[in-house]
């Protein structure tokens, strides 16, 4: 039934975007590919010049540079396109905030391919890719998320930052936990010039990590530790434990035992900052967290989008005394301060 009252005829229109979504990613990554928003950002307008800037065909422009209209990634008058503020944001390689190196992660045909899955791993009840899930040891695609994502969490980083201000200032030492390109260390690193930071994840990632941290100017200050985050020693001394994007990974037992790891590492009255997509308690609100647990499915054996209850249950039953919760926009994500 409509808001007036009449009655709404029944529509497949929902079914055929469903079904057809993946012409969507496939469009914005040919777009990223081809610098179509880097060239409209520089003035190129009509197919022919959008064609001329990027080495394709004008057919070819103009049907893709429609398709990213339909999508609302630009905008068309006559015959000429121009990017909305969003794309003119985060996808023109000429802006600060450009996350476009994100579609080589997002895109990419592995993380794809485990969609192909679906029905086996709803049926298994976690991920049924022959090959093996996401976390296995030293996977190699998470070296493709620390070059890729980096732009991109570099954003959330910062904001991220910004809702532990005041912790973080008095922070001495710092321990960034599957660290991959390892952003939300080096931007509290770069916000207090006193803060020791230590990265831990795998080897390769964490030559990504360090590339950044000389690149960002705390290399100095910047140290690691490769290896498992749950095999590995963490020493002791931190006044704040990062867990940027990693517990979805993993079972509430499992997270509930690194949990109690962290807190043996932190100082008194330091504290665990977990940052995660986080749903409502009726797991459909809002659109990006909850929508995540699916993709938890489909590549993690036992991973989830858990609720801010689930987080507060298992940090709580790890011994910290204080959870609570913020929303940190526009990142999609939530910031969990876990205190000891």
């Amino acid at each position: 039934m409509s808001a007036t009252g009449e009655m709404r005829m029944p529509s497949p229109e929902l079914f055929f975007e469903t079904a057809r979504a993946y012409q969507g990613s496939a469009a914005i990554k040919s777009a990223i590919e081809l610098d179509v928003f880097t060239a409209i950002g520089e003035g190129a307008g009509e197919a022919r010049e959008i064609a001329s800037r990027c080495g394709a065909s004008e057919r070819g422009i103009r049907i893709l540079c429609d398709y990213l209209v339909i999508l609302g990634f630009l905008t068309k008058a006559a015959q000429s396109y121009a990017l909305t503020p969003d794309s003119a944001a985060f996808l023109n390689r000429k802006s600060p905030m450009c996350i476009a190196s994100a579609a080589n992660f997002l895109c990419d045909a592995r993380m794809a391919g485990m969609f192909h899955y679906l029905t086996d791993s709803v049926r298994k009840g976690g991920s049924a890719v022959p090959e093996g899930e996401s976390t296995t040891p030293e996977n190699p695609i998470w070296v493709q998320f620390a070059e890729s994502m980096g732009p991109m969490m570099g954003n959330v980083a910062a904001v991220a930052a910004g809702a532990i201000e005041a912790r973080a200032a008095k922070a001495k030492k710092a321990l960034d936990i599957a660290a991959g390109h390892g952003m939300f260390g080096i931007t509290l690193a770069q916000r207090n010039p006193q803060m020791e930071m230590v990265a831990v994840d795998w080897p390769q990632v964490l030559e990504v990590a360090k590339h950044n941290a000389q690149r960002l100017g705390v290399a100095e200050r910047f140290r690691t530790i490769p290896g498992s985050a749950f095999d590995v020693d963490f020493g002791a001394g931190y006044d704040l434990v990062l867990l940027p994007n990693f517990l979805h990974h993993f079972s509430a037992e499992v997270n509930e035992a690194l949990l109690k790891k962290v807190y043996a590492a932190l100082n008194p009255g330091g504290a665990a900052v977990i940052v995660e997509f986080v749903p409502n308690d009726d797991r459909v609100k809002p659109l990006p967290a909850a929508g995540f647990a699916l993709t938890m499915l489909s590549t993690t054996l036992e991973g989830d989008a858990y609720t801010f209850r689930e987080y507060e249950r298992m940090a709580r039953n790890a011994g910290y005394s204080k959870v609570t919760t913020q929303a940190i926009p526009p990142a999609p994500q939530s910031l969990i301060l876990a205190e000891k």
